[in-house]
């Protein structure tokens, strides 16, 4: 198998898989030949998605913020290759509140950490046979914006949680790394996206010139996974066209 390779018997969980960026998350290691799970929060995120039938998937729902939900979710899979965090929420203007605040930490970044933990069993294998979990976080952990206090505190979360969940599980052979997109056209963003001189002066302000698409994120969240990658555990790995370079 080629080291930029993933292949088939290779399963990999992604959580948050029915959405935009992971959806294009999913359709990138289905192109691998891999095996995918991908979950959505209920049934109606499921229906709603941009994903169509495929053999080597498997669509089903998860709330991160159950517990019970996802040791009965976890408890069915026998045996799991890499994970990836995508489920997030924001909630523009309404995060000052602390009902909100809590929520979108809740989905986040404690979200983040259940899976992570619940999922070990399955990852830890020893450094011989080493498993990945990767992270989605945000160039806003990095750049704040004031209309998001608590997706930007969230993100920043992340980060260290992953830098932290590399160092404690190093030892099982489970790679721990995140990828942080910056500004991504996605259905989250959409309304905002009407203001045409908000979203050209972002634009304007990205060295390459425009917001990504969902695919311009999934190709770095496979590379995570891959051998090619096997050295690199603690990472966050900016895709944003340069947006933090300056």
């Amino acid at each position: 198998m080629s080291l930029f390779c993933l292949g088939s018997g290779y399963r990999v969980l992604v959580v948050g898989g029915v959405g935009d960026i992971g959806a294009a998350i999913v359709r990138a290691f289905l192109h691998s030949g891999c095996e995918v799970i991908a979950t959505g929060v209920d049934r109606a995120a499921l229906s709603t998605s941009s994903l169509g039938p495929h053999a080597n998937l498997t669509v089903a729902p998860l709330d991160v913020t159950s517990d019970a939900e996802i040791a009965e979710f976890i408890g069915n899979i026998d045996r799991l290759d890499a994970l990836v965090n995508c489920a997030g929420i924001l909630a523009r203007f309404d995060e000052f509140r602390l009902e909100t605040f809590q929520r979108v930490l809740d989905v986040n970044l404690t979200g983040t950490f259940r899976m992570c933990s619940a999922c070990r069993p399955l990852l830890a294998r020893g450094r011989d046979q080493p498993s990945s979990i990767v992270n989605i976080a945000s160039t806003n952990a990095y750049a704040a914006l004031p209309s998001i206090p608590a997706y930007c505190a969230s993100k920043g979360g992340v980060v260290m949680l992953t830098k932290s969940l590399a160092l404690a599980w190093a030892a099982e052979g489970i790679r721990v790394n995140a990828v942080a997109p910056g500004y991504v056209e996605t259905s989250i963003n959409a309304e905002g996206r009407k203001d045409a001189e908000h979203y050209s002066r972002i634009a304007e302000r990205i060295p390459r010139g425009y917001w990504a698409q969902p695919h311009d994120i999934a190709g770095s969240v496979v590379f995570l996974c891959t051998q090619v990658a096997n050295y690199i555990t603690g990472t966050v790995l900016a895709v944003d066209g340069g947006f933090l370079a300056g």
